[in-house]
């Protein structure tokens, strides 16, 4: 059977790439070096994992779905993936991608959510933006592994409750714990923080909501899974900031881990939002293995 090595949640900015590579030092954010570097030792969270494929959870930005028809649940089925999009390119200096995708594990997966309840919608023409490709370029800029995209209705209401969310993210974990492969996969899902899109509070000193953020955060890195189903809800997240209920695919990605502490927990107080860098092992932390890897090597060069 397969083997989930690493689940990851992180917010996904779009102004990363361009604030830390492609403006010069004298005239980047104040942030800049601090937010790189956080970045990089996330990274090192999924190296360490040393997965074979990633199954990425997104969503859509209505590049192409929109309110005439924006499926609730959807996953690529497709051998190969194009990114990104041309506004995306325009307004953030994203990268584009080509991406190669995993039919195998797409369509297992599909027939495993349908078995479960989840009725997907299914994609062979998926184009990817940047909900996936933020995570990729943080975690994974190579772009070098087969990926399995899942996008989300986070924008579209009525949205899924939280629960569904976390159901999905349970269901998700099963699926990767049957498939008859070898393989090492790890599930990376990108989403938000309160955050306000075209709206008043959209460039403060800090998200809208720093409270929510904290406690959000909180409510992760600790699995408490029964706090946030009280907590979590349309009213609570728009009143955080209108794009809040990107939260739901970062409670999704708990359902994958399953409820426990996670790994490793980071944030960064960005100007107009906070972002945060979460891991979690449901297979035991390859970071220790790693650690006593070297400890003997150095151990066997004094002896």
């Amino acid at each position: 059977m397969a083997t989930l090595s690493a689940v990851l949640a992180t917010t996904h900015h779009p102004f990363f790439y361009k604030a830390t590579e492609l403006t010069p030092p004298e005239e980047q954010l104040p942030q800049a070096a601090e937010w790189k570097s956080k970045v990089e030792s996330y990274r090192e969270t999924l190296t360490a994992a040393e997965p074979d494929l990633l199954v990425m959870i997104g969503s859509d930005h209505f590049h192409q779905f929109f309110h005439d028809n924006y499926p609730t649940f959807l996953i690529g089925k497709q051998p190969r993936y194009d990114a990104t999009f041309y506004n995306e390119i325009r307004e953030f200096s994203m990268p584009t991608y080509e991406l190669e995708g995993h039919e195998e594990l797409s369509g297992f997966m599909l027939q495993g959510l349908l078995d479960r309840g989840f009725d997907f919608s299914v994609s062979n023409e998926l184009k990817i933006d940047h909900s996936i490709i933020c995570p990729i370029i943080t975690t994974r800029p190579e772009g070098d592994l087969p990926i399995v995209p899942i996008y989300t209705n986070i924008f579209a209401p009525p949205l899924p409750s939280a629960k569904r969310f976390y159901d999905l993210g349970r269901a998700i974990r099963e699926i990767i714990d049957e498939y008859p492969s070898d393989k090492r996969v790890a599930a990376i899902g990108s989403g938000h923080l309160s955050l306000e899109l075209g709206g008043p509070r959209m460039f403060g000193e800090h998200g809208p909501d720093p409270e929510w953020d904290l406690q959000a955060i909180d409510w992760l890195a600790n699995g408490d899974i029964d706090a946030i189903l009280d907590n979590v809800t349309w009213d609570s997240m728009v009143a955080a900031g209108n794009a809040t209920p990107g939260f739901l695919d970062l409670v999704l990605m708990l359902g994958i881990a399953g409820p426990e502490r996670a790994a490793y927990v980071d944030d960064l107080d960005l100007f107009h939002t906070r972002e945060m860098y979460m891991t979690w092992y449901p297979n035991g932390d390859p970071r220790e293995r790693i650690a006593e890897a070297g400890a003997a090597a150095r151990e066997g060069v004094t002896a």
